[in-house]
């Protein structure tokens, strides 16, 4: 199949896929029936919208997408025996998971306890010492000075620690994929339970957590009495959404909607503090929840003090919550550094494996828990491939693993641990944990290749460039990124929409900082438009487009408001180019 404008290989190696026949009729069926633009109709047809269901899509409510909490199992269970706790006045602990997800989960019950007027309790496991989820000392320890102990993000696979947390009440609230028992807990709400429909797995916990204090809600209103405002509570709701790459669609849209606009007051200490530090000077986007908020939350869980996060987002102190976010910006800063170490060495090891195969994998000596996860998802970006990095303490080993659309990972890698050759291992569809000896490594990986064959993963072809369609420059207006944001937020399940700029000419191009390009095009009858490529020097694409000798180009990207020194400006956030045929 001819890529798209004829382009099989572009300046960085992809071919380029436009819209299908399909989504072209559908897409001028909605210009036709709404008068939306074209542009945005493009997009919509993308992301399956039908003609009838446009407006309200571009509209959407949690009144009409929020799911009735009793549809998951436990829930009513769960959420009574918290309203018991908090009547009872008895003791509290919440055991979250130590990235975003856990602790945005922990911040919400945090909250809602706060304005019912009880504390609690917050216990992150060290990422190093203890590993992921609860442990038995732990659990045990919890047991002795509570009566009700609360996994968030974490738990559903924790049998012997649950067991063992005797005297107390265990209720998790989790999302990870379910094994075929459940722990011994008073109550597992998770709708990646083997007995659940699977309507609702595309929850995060924190999504989960706002489903359970949803029925909290509505059993007090039963009661005749008034539960917190948990709308205000939807921040934490996005940015952990966002942040575990949970697909955006159905309720996670409306939910990461709403919590945008409540971010965009600034009532959080914590995520004020958090986006000062990050040098946010605009309402944030789901952009800024995945990569400026997102890995300074998860810093503190990476490389330094696991509870931090979790800390943050709960914070009502403004001084005390500056204090925290300085120290997680510090720490990103260092987990950037130790990152880019262990990405390099694993880079050359997948490389001499091959970036082809079903799986790419890579394990070392010392290389720190905290980043192997981060180093995964770089191998799978550039592979389009599952992939693995594990680092390893003497002879036993932490591995992190990232997945591609279509492949179940974590299906694969608790399979993977029921058959005995990994230590312990669980997960999502998108990102999976292990843990595993070193004579455990090579079976291990050969295994899990023949599991990921099976779903296809050695037939994947290289990372296709999809676009939405072409753009002229002088189409591309601040009123039109407006009507394409409407159609958002975008991550992981919705693409943001990508068009290309055909035929154009570079007015000049020039670069900026060490490894950046700043551009400027036209299509020659007079409308301009600047577009900035990040790393460009770091690939093909910078010394192409600098030294493009007057060739006209096709220029590809993502399209974008640029605020600066009070004004507002199209920008396209170039990702990828190709040479215009010429003749």
């Amino acid at each position: 199949m001819t890529g798209y404008l004829g382009v099989d290989r572009s300046v960085t190696g992809r071919r380029w896929i436009g819209p299908s026949d399909e989504v072209s009729r559908q897409a001028e069926a909605l210009v036709q029936n709404t008068g939306l633009p074209q542009a945005l109709c493009q997009t919509l047809a993308r992301l399956g919208v039908p003609t009838e269901d446009a407006q309200s899509y571009l509209e959407p409510t949690l009144r009409d997408l929020l799911p009735d909490p009793r549809g998951l199992r436990d829930m009513q269970k769960a959420a009574t025996r918290l309203l018991d706790a908090v009547a009872k006045r008895e003791r509290i602990a919440i055991f979250a998971d130590y990235d975003v997800d856990g602790g945005s989960s922990a911040a919400l019950l945090i909250d809602w306890l706060r304005s019912m007027g009880r504390q609690a309790t917050l216990y992150v496991p060290d990422r190093i010492d203890e590993g992921y989820g609860p442990n038995i000392p732990a659990m045990q320890a919890l047991a002795q000075d509570h009566d009700l102990v609360i996994c968030v993000d974490c738990g559903t696979l924790s049998h012997d620690p649950i067991a063992a947390a005797v005297g107390a009440d265990v209720i998790v609230l989790d999302h990870h994929l379910g094994g075929e028992t459940l722990p011994a807990a008073f109550a597992v709400v998770n709708p990646n339970r083997q007995d659940e429909s699977g309507d609702l797995s595309h929850l995060c916990a924190a999504g989960v957590v706002f489903l359970t204090l949803v029925e909290a809600g509505r059993q007090l209103r039963e009661a005749g009495t008034q539960g917190p405002d948990l709308m205000q509570m939807l921040d934490l709701v996005a940015l952990a959404t966002v942040a575990d790459v949970a697909p955006l669609r159905g309720v996670n849209r409306a939910l990461v909607r709403q919590g945008l606009k409540v971010m965009a007051r600034r009532a959080r200490p914590g995520l004020v503090a958090l986006s000062d530090v990050g040098r946010l000077e605009s309402a944030p986007k789901s952009y800024h929840l995945g990569f400026v908020l997102g890995p300074r939350v998860n810093a503190g869980g990476r490389i330094g003090k696991a509870d931090l996060g979790a800390r943050l987002l709960s914070c009502t102190d403004p001084h005390e919550a500056r204090s925290i976010a300085e120290r997680l910006d510090a720490l990103n800063t260092e987990r950037r550094e130790i990152e880019e170490a262990v990405r390099a060495q694993a880079l050359e090891q997948a490389e001499a494996r091959g970036l082809d195969a079903p799986l790419v994998w890579a394990a070392g000596d010392g290389w720190h828990p905290g980043v192997v996860g981060i180093v995964a998802s770089r191998l799978k970006e550039l592979s389009n491939r599952p992939s693995i990095v594990i680092g390893f303490d003497g002879e036993d080993g932490k591995g992190s693993g990232r997945s591609v659309s279509g492949i179940d990972l974590g299906a694969s890698i608790q399979k993977l641990a029921a058959e005995g050759h990994l230590q312990k291992g669980g997960g999502h569809k998108m990102a999976a944990g292990l843990s595993l000896s070193r004579d455990q490594l090579e079976p291990a990986m050969a295994r899990l290749s023949e599991l990921l064959v099976k779903q296809g993963a050695d037939s994947l072809g290289a990372s296709d460039l999809r676009l939405d369609g072409p753009l002229m420059p002088g189409a591309a207006t601040p009123e039109l990124i407006e009507q394409l944001e409407a159609a958002g937020p975008f991550g992981a399940g919705a693409a943001a929409p990508r068009f290309v700029f055909p035929d154009v000419q570079i007015a000049f191009a020039k670069r900026v900082g060490q490894s950046h390009l700043k551009v400027s095009f036209g299509d020659g009858i007079g409308a301009r438009l600047d577009a900035i490529c990040f790393g460009a020097f770091d690939g093909p694409i910078g010394p192409a487009l600098e030294n493009h000798g007057g060739a006209r180009f096709h220029l590809a990207g993502r399209l974008e408001i640029n605020e600066w020194g009070g004004r507002r400006s199209v920008q396209l956030r170039l990702e990828d180019a190709a040479q215009a045929a010429t003749g």
